[in-house]
């Protein structure tokens, strides 16, 4: 029997029973759907946190923390070590050591609680210099932002996050005011322009001198990252060379495997990004698939029953000089049509949902989520749901093809 003729008979034999041909595909269309809607939205996350980076720091910033570069769940930990000292910083800052060095700012962090009268409001407190306006892009819409004076005097000054302000001082007017942080008093000159949601909340932020933060509110010596800022793109990694030199001579470092600090440029924050939401696209689209599965199963239930409900129609076809092999291809390709048309329908659910979900997303965020159509998910899914189809509707085929044409006519 042709290909052709053997393909509008499996689709005659689909049409004659629409609902259970409906029902049957189900658990394909919801699986499809799924995977299509968690590759979508996983590549609009990692599309929105890489723009986030790109817009947060320049592609000449280069972050030094403490700990080994990370290679588990466990060198995490390594990251909260107090390994970078002044004397680091003193080391970076000279020109003989990091020739293409720009711009050079330590940085310390935590949260503190800081208040007005008897509002409070729990922050999360940055120690900077004036340099982190232009490496940050960050900016007050009124008043002013850290100076080097306020640095060098351990000034007790604090720049607040548009958040911050609201929450503290509602209407009222917040410049020149003075607010406790750890029981100390600070002066606010300054109000951040408002940003938005994003990977740092600066609305609710507070920013004072590293010095400040030192030595009144954090009780450290040592500073949580050291940012770098080479003079030019094309010296990115002579720096990042360079600073990883540095820091080794600094601590006595004789290997590369003993380094207690590591070195990332934005070029491989994004790297690592795009890796870390990569693995867990494809880990909770694997999840997803396993309703493939169920619905490969079903699919094969459903098609043992028709197979028994259509026995005496094989007879007469096979009565009639069908081969065995015409009706195993009649059957398999009734089970391929099944689960490629719950592909189909899958991936445009899918499509929609995730374009709903973008928009959806988009609001609450404020980010501008992109919807992103994944047409490697989209291939994959047509393709693994026909597969589904073939793997699964074998054997339902095979048991029709081996039916006697005699005992499938006398067949009730």
């Amino acid at each position: 029997m042709l290909l052709k003729y053997s393909f509008k008979t499996a689709f005659n034999g689909l049409k004659s029973h629409k609902s259970r041909s409906a029902l049957t595909i189900l658990g394909i269309v919801i699986g499809i759907t799924a995977v299509m809607m968690v590759m979508s939205l996983g590549e609009g996350m990692q599309s929105l946190i890489l723009n986030e980076i790109q817009g947060q720091m320049g592609s000449r910033v280069i972050e030094v923390a403490p700990g080994g570069q990370p290679k588990g769940p466990t060198d995490f930990l390594s990251m909260f070590s107090d390994s970078l000292k002044q004397k680091d910083l003193e080391a970076l800052t000279r020109k003989s050591n990091v020739p293409y060095a720009d711009e050079i700012m330590p940085l310390v962090f935590g949260s503190e609680s800081i208040a007005y009268g008897s509002e409070t409001y729990r922050a999360t407190l940055y120690g900077m210099t004036d340099a982190a306006s232009r490496l940050y892009n960050i900016r007050p819409g009124k008043g002013r932002f850290l100076t080097d004076e306020d640095v060098k005097n351990y000034a007790d000054v604090v720049v607040i996050g548009s958040e911050v302000k609201e929450d503290l001082f509602s209407n009222d007017e917040a410049i020149g005011q003075k607010v406790k942080i750890k029981g100390k008093n600070f002066k606010i000159i300054g109000i951040l322009e408002k940003k938005g949601q994003g990977l740092i909340g600066y609305d609710e932020t507070v920013i004072i001198p590293y010095t400040t933060a030192q030595r009144y509110v954090l009780g450290i010596k040592y500073f949580n990252h050291i940012i770098v800022e080479a003079d030019s793109e094309k010296n990115v990694l002579q720096t990042v060379e360079d600073i990883e030199i540095t820091m080794r001579n600094s601590h006595n470092i004789q290997s590369s495997d003993k380094d207690d600090f590591h070195v990332q440029s934005q070029a491989d924050a994004m790297k690592m990004v795009s890796t870390i939401t990569g693995i867990i696209t494809l880990f909770l689209a694997a999840v997803a698939a396993i309703s493939l599965l169920v619905g490969g199963v079903g699919i094969m239930n459903i098609m043992l029953v028709a197979v028994t409900e259509r026995t005496r129609e094989i007879g007469l076809r096979k009565a009639l000089g069908a081969t065995d092999k015409d009706i195993l291809t009649q059957f398999i390709l009734e089970a391929v049509l099944l689960t490629a048309m719950g592909g189909l329908i899958g991936i445009i659910l899918g499509t929609t949902f995730s374009f709903l979900a973008s928009i959806i997303l988009s609001k609450l965020v404020s980010l501008g989520w992109q919807f992103t159509f994944p047409f490697v998910g989209a291939s994959a899914g047509l393709g693994v749901s026909a597969l589904v189809g073939l793997i699964f509707g074998i054997y339902p085929a095979r048991q029709a093809s081996l039916k006697s044409p005699i005992e499938a006519l006398r067949y009730e």
